[in-house]
């Protein structure tokens, strides 16, 4: 099998959790108390999406490379980060 890594938006505003999403696969997301929660949960997340995209008979896309900028304000944060999976 394997490894893939997927880059992964991180984001955070005031009055909730973490938040995930994998820009590579939209609709894939995960939240959780901490970042690293949220981390652990997004690669779950991104192996039960490939998962259930295969079982629906679909290919699921290649990480694609990219060039990315941060941007934190006072009341948002939002960063990047690289996760890798088996697919």
């Amino acid at each position: 099998m394997s490894r893939f890594q997927h880059v992964v938006r991180i984001d955070k505003d005031p009055d909730s959790d973490w938040g995930a999403s994998v820009l590579d696969l939209p609709g894939c997301v995960a939240t959780g108390k901490t970042i690293d929660q949220t981390l652990r949960r997004i690669e779950k997340a991104v192996e039960l999406h490939i998962r259930g995209m295969r079982e629906d008979g679909l290919t699921p896309p290649r990480p694609r490379h990219r060039v990315i900028t941060p941007i934190r304000t006072s009341r948002h944060v939002n960063f990047f980060a690289t996760i890798e999976v088996a697919a």
